[in-house]
């Protein structure tokens, strides 16, 4: 296969870490963003000019994220796949959380998003092909307690994602959106942030996630599977709308959805009865 190039935000760990590291060690070109450059030296001392880093952080705004996704497709003269890969969790319940914080993880995990694929665009479409993978998680389709905030952004970030893919088709540009379930990312025990706990919640489902930085937890998915798996989705000649990742990932959403369709059906006739004229 020939060479191709990415655009990957966030390729200081995590996800967007080992999938710089296997597409550099693949003979691939990778742009990445970063907030802290020195985090990734070992990455450009060991593969030179095929990796290309920009300091970025998804809350510096619109202006910001659009110039650095210039820069990358002028520099590349091409980009084949970008990777929406950056964000963190924010966790606790919905009362415990400060407005700062909530206005933050919006601000990163949503529009941060949202900016880094409308700055893609215009290059993609000049293409006239292209890939976006959106790395979201099952919490962009079922919810836990004490999520509440983070699940907003992902289900958010989902949405927008769905409808841009309708949107982008005609122009040769397909769009994956990756759900992993657990894995040992650092997500939990480096990036999730935790509100400051109220008296009120404990002992409570949300409560729950006070707990969420404990290394003692299992983690189900293989990290290097789970890349390896998005990598091979760009191979596909139709890029799947969805790609769900770990075992855990597959049970949470299909119980979500399976229940909501039956709560759906529940109210079948109640919607029906709602029309201009009801259906006989």
């Amino acid at each position: 296969m020939s060479q191709r190039t990415w655009f990957i935000t966030g390729i200081s760990s995590g996800f967007g870490r080992r999938m710089a590291e296997r597409l550099l060690d693949g003979g691939d070109r990778v742009t990445g963003t970063v907030r802290d450059v020195g985090s990734v030296k070992d990455l450009r001392d060991r593969h030179g000019d095929r990796l290309a880093v920009h300091r970025l952080d998804l809350t510096d705004g619109a202006e910001a994220i659009t110039a650095v996704v210039d820069a990358a497709f002028h520099a590349a003269g091409r980009v084949d796949v970008v990777v929406n890969n950056a964000g963190y969790g924010l966790f606790g319940a919905a009362e415990e959380l400060t407005d700062e914080q909530i206005v933050h993880q919006i601000d990163t995990n949503l529009l941060g998003s949202i900016r880094v694929v409308r700055a893609a665009l215009p290059h993609l479409r000049a293409q006239g092909a292209g890939r976006i993978l959106q790395i979201s998680t099952y919490g962009g389709q079922a919810t836990n307690p004490g999520a509440g905030v983070y699940n907003a952004a992902k289900w958010g970030v989902e949405g927008f994602m769905e409808a841009t893919a309708l949107d982008v088709a005609p122009f040769g540009i397909g769009v994956t959106i990756v759900e992993p379930g657990s894995a040992g990312t650092g997500f939990r025990t480096g990036g999730a942030r935790l509100a400051e706990p109220l008296a009120a919640y404990d002992g409570t489902p949300a409560a729950m996630v006070r707990r969420i930085k404990d290394p003692s937890l299992p983690s189900v998915g293989d990290v290097d599977k789970m890349v390896a798996a998005m990598i091979a989705s760009v191979d596909r000649p139709d890029a799947p709308r969805r790609l769900a990742l770990g075992s855990d990932s597959y049970r949470y959403m299909h119980d979500a959805l399976t229940s909501r369709v039956a709560e759906l059906e529940n109210g079948k006739e109640t919607a029906f009865s709602t029309d201009l004229i009801p259906a006989g």
